[in-house]
């Protein structure tokens, strides 16, 4: 079986009700990825946190050194979890993400986190075009209405949309319950 590594992305507090950036389900989403960090630490499998953080105050979230940059409660690291930080939608650009996978022999990803068309989309891609085979755990990913050409898309459809384009070519896309029992 090859080595894999779970990716917790943006789980941050800015993403939830008291903050500046709140998701449609998060707080289910979140529930999920702790269910899916107490497993991969269960079975000694390395769990590695990403934690986006904006260069700028002037950011609509994630300002530099704030209380809703930080990791959300549900999901803190331990002190042997490391936890990436990044600037960019994409986990991997600019950052030590793939030299620690490499370090640590890690073959496959599983992937959860925020937002599903941002930086869970985003970090999935660039992880398939590194080679990595990827599993996406959609219910463990929040997302949020969007618009576009002036119409409201409701974030059940940008969420099934992300999760579909992504299973068509990047990841295998599963539920909490489908990789828990598998």
């Amino acid at each position: 079986m090859a080595k894999q590594a779970l990716i917790v992305i943006d789980i941050q507090n800015d993403y939830f009700a008291n903050g500046k950036w709140p998701l449609v389900g998060v707080e289910a989403a979140a529930d999920n990825a702790a269910r899916l960090i107490q497993a991969f630490r269960q079975n000694a499998e390395p769990v590695v946190h990403i934690r986006h953080e904006f260069t700028s105050d002037s950011a609509p979230f994630f300002t530099p050194g704030s209380e809703g940059a930080h990791l959300h409660a549900k999901v803190l690291n331990r002190a042997d979890e490391p936890v990436v930080l990044k600037h960019f939608v994409n986990a991997f650009r600019e950052t030590e993400l793939h030299a620690i996978l490499q370090e640590r022999g890690i073959e496959e990803l599983v992937i959860v986190g925020n937002m599903s068309h941002m930086c869970v989309e985003g970090a999935a891609r660039a992880a398939a075009d590194l080679g990595y085979p990827v599993q996406v755990i959609h219910d463990a990913c929040a997302t949020l209405d969007l618009e576009f050409n002036g119409q409201r898309v409701p974030a059940a459809q940008v969420q099934s949309t992300v999760m579909s384009a992504l299973a068509f070519a990047y990841a295998s896309v599963l539920s909490t319950e489908e990789f828990l029992s598998a």
